[in-house]
């Protein structure tokens, strides 16, 4: 069984069998870098998330696979049939601006958009699913993947991302308990368009 949590009409359930398969950027020697004396643990907004060497030595094979999105605009003209067939999701990193993907193309072309998680040092892959779902109108299935810890959950629900895989050395099962911690919350989000105040009748 995989460690893939998925939500079909607000219900979570793990998925037995995942159709698709995440292509990964080779390894490559990378930089440390600072800010005020601290190593950054992530990527910066504006820094390259791949380098050409990368781009040109990753592998896609066939069937239905989710490419980095910098190998996607490298190589778009070679893979729009893929695309077209329903072949080709495309997954951002951190430090990658949703913006950047919407200028370029429908973002409802692609079945699944990933959101990858490095290192969970931040909150930007919430924001990235907000704009997402709302300034951007995806309607397909948005996938968390990497650094997803089963406290992160219930959040990402609320921005609008509808499956999450769950890091390897960790429990599906106690993750999916997870989004059940909170029972009504009170302030609205990317799924729920209003307060708790608006939502029930007071007596």
């Amino acid at each position: 069984m995989s460690n893939l949590i998925k939500l079909n009409a607000g219900v979570a359930s793990i998925v037995a069998d995942d159709a698709w398969q995440i292509v990964r950027l080779p390894a490559a020697q990378e930089e440390v870098k600072k800010q005020a004396g601290k190593v950054v643990l992530f990527k910066l907004t504006g820094v390259e998330a791949a380098t050409a060497e990368q781009i040109a030595g990753t592998e896609i094979p066939a069937g239905k696979v989710i490419i980095p999105f910098a190998v996607w605009q490298a190589r778009r003209d070679a893979l729009a049939s893929r695309l077209a067939a329903g072949e080709i999701g495309v997954w951002l990193d951190t430090c990658e601006l949703v913006e950047d993907l919407a200028a370029q193309t429908d973002v409802n072309a692609f079945p699944v958009i990933g959101l990858h998680i490095e290192r969970f040092a931040d909150g930007r892959i919430y924001s990235s699913a907000a704009l997402l779902r709302s300034r951007f109108g995806y309607k397909n299935e948005l996938r968390a993947f990497g650094d997803v810890l089963r406290d992160q959950l219930f959040f990402m629900k609320r921005c609008g991302i509808d499956a999450m895989q769950i890091r390897a050395d960790r429990s599906a099962e106690d993750a999916l308990a997870s989004l059940n911690d909170f029972s009504d919350p009170y302030q609205a989000a990317t799924v729920i368009d209003q307060p708790v105040w608006r939502r029930h009748a007071r007596g």
